[in-house]
């Protein structure tokens, strides 16, 4: 779970700073930053995984075909910030198991980790590089650290029980740093700790040599809560449902987890209904759900077809017709495969959600908006397998969904006019509302400047300034008697 993450030099992203609860809805204008936050946190999911190169090639700029991993850093006209830097503040699953089946417990589950990366010119100038040098990119600091117990309740302000809190962070310090960087004879040197009951001396290694972070090679065996933090950063996701993938079928062989682009919900759905005690109670919970969507359903079902072992998503309306996944909308497929999501205790982590309301009749956008603030755990309930450490973030635009989302979870992202080195730049801003926890966590009270009232920015949401005032919709004669009758009410 992501409790907190700064970032700076990343794109649009300059000194930011911003703290998330189980459910965070970002609003605001097209190319204001929004996206630029999800791609940070997809490249530190990235980098858990993959090389320093490989990680950023997989959140480039879209039409960007030159390969040009600068275009990742920040940028003044023509001048590029050196160092992009990144502090993560997340919890962790206590237990679970390496890339060879090792298991693994972490010592402690609140951890804080640090990641500095230089970009490093190549050969042929674009982030390519030959010889020994395999990345345009070069770690200047890496760290990871524990959050004491003692230290939990003031890092994590978001109203929560403590016995959630106590469920959810546990265990205690072994050793002062899991991941410490250093100098050492003018080079810069990373540290991997051993905390896994070893009193073995710490893995050195130079950074200029890494074509990777240190934390992305953790194992059971050297350092289980380095590697629990990995298994955490690599869990973070951004959900892109999309419709051909959520009608296709699945073979028996396919995987039986939903797939970053909704894929592969049909196997999900059978794999949740058959390994439950109540198969048709699985089916039920769904067509339940999606009741609150559309009002003809009855029943949401998996074909199983044994000649062609193929699994198929099927939804019968009131009337008894059974409809294929082919056959159903845009916005109900999302809606199905989110109502399966929910239900998989093996979705764990960070979902990020690009402007949910997509396919939804704006009537029926409050059943998306309770399902997403279902999905995250509980912070009122301990933690546990019906309760599991999930966390949502969503983005939009649209003044439908703001006025529908609780004050707490509301953050609105602004571009602010800023100043670096003599040079005038719009910066990324994401704030929140007066009176909520995330003001009540600002160390100095008097700091407004990332407070914004609701009525700013249901104003500048909803503000339109067409070229013509003809033709309007809300100018129409026989729609504004409506408006009058909306406004007495």
């Amino acid at each position: 779970m992501l409790t907190r993450l700064k970032v700076s030099g990343f794109k649009n992203l300059v000194d930011v700073d911003v703290r998330f609860g189980p459910f965070t809805c970002i609003a605001g204008a097209n190319g204001v930053g929004k996206s630029n936050l999800f791609d940070a946190i997809r490249f530190l999911s990235a980098l858990a995984d993959n090389t320093l190169l490989d990680a950023a090639l997989s959140v480039r700029s879209e039409g960007d075909k030159s390969g040009d991993i600068r275009s990742l850093f920040h940028c003044i006209a023509d001048e590029f910030d050196p160092e992009m830097s990144f502090d993560v503040e997340m919890i962790v699953p206590e237990t679970g198991s390496d890339d060879l089946g090792q298991q693994a417990k972490a010592s402690i589950t609140f951890l804080r980790y640090s990641l500095v990366l230089r970009y490093r010119e190549g050969s042929f100038g674009n982030g390519f590089s030959t010889g020994f040098q395999t990345s345009g990119l070069e770690i200047v600091r890496e760290e990871l650290t524990h959050i004491t117990q003692g230290d939990a309740r003031k890092n994590l302000p978001f109203k929560h029980s403590v016995q959630w809190r106590r469920s959810a962070v546990r265990g205690e310090r072994r050793v002062p740093h899991l991941i410490s960087t250093s100098l050492e004879d003018q080079k810069l040197v990373i540290r991997q700790h051993q905390d896994g009951g070893s009193s073995g001396r710490p893995l050195t290694r130079l950074a200029g040599n890494l074509p990777r972070t240190v934390l992305s090679a953790a194992s059971a065996a050297e350092s289980p809560t380095a590697l629990m933090a990995r298994r955490e950063m690599r869990s973070w996701r951004l959900l892109q449902l999309e419709p051909s993938a959520l009608r296709r079928p699945d073979e028996f062989t396919s995987p039986d987890q939903l797939g970053s682009n909704g894929s592969h919900l049909a196997s999900t759905l059978f794999r949740l209904a058959y390994m439950s005690s109540d198969p048709e109670q699985i089916y039920a919970q769904v067509a339940g759900r999606l009741s609150q969507l559309i009002e003809d359903v009855r029943h949401v079902w998996v074909d199983v077809d044994e000649k062609r072992q193929l699994y198929t998503l099927h939804m019968t309306d009131l009337g008894g017709t059974s409809h294929p996944a082919r056959g159903l909308s845009d916005g109900t497929l999302r809606f199905i495969a989110l109502s399966v999501l929910e239900l998989d205790p093996r979705e764990q982590g960070l979902i990020c959600l690009e402007e949910p309301e997509n396919g939804i009749y704006p009537k029926r956008i409050p059943a998306m908006l309770r399902l997403l603030k279902d999905i995250p755990t509980d912070p009122e309930l301990i933690v546990d397998i019906d309760n599991p450490l999930r966390q949502v973030i969503i983005n939009t635009h649209s003044p439908s969904v703001v006025q529908q989302v609780p004050d707490e979870s509301l953050l609105v992202a602004e571009l602010r006019n800023s100043l670096q080195n003599g040079r005038r730049f719009k910066k990324a801003t994401f704030s929140y509302l007066p009176n909520t926890w995330r003001n009540k966590a600002q160390q100095n009270s008097d700091d407004l400047t990332n407070v914004v009232s609701k009525g700013t920015l249901l104003a500048y949401l909803t503000q339109v300034k067409p070229e013509s005032q003809n033709d309007r919709v809300i100018d129409r004669q026989d729609i504004l008697p409506l408006l009058d009758g909306l406004d007495n009410d």
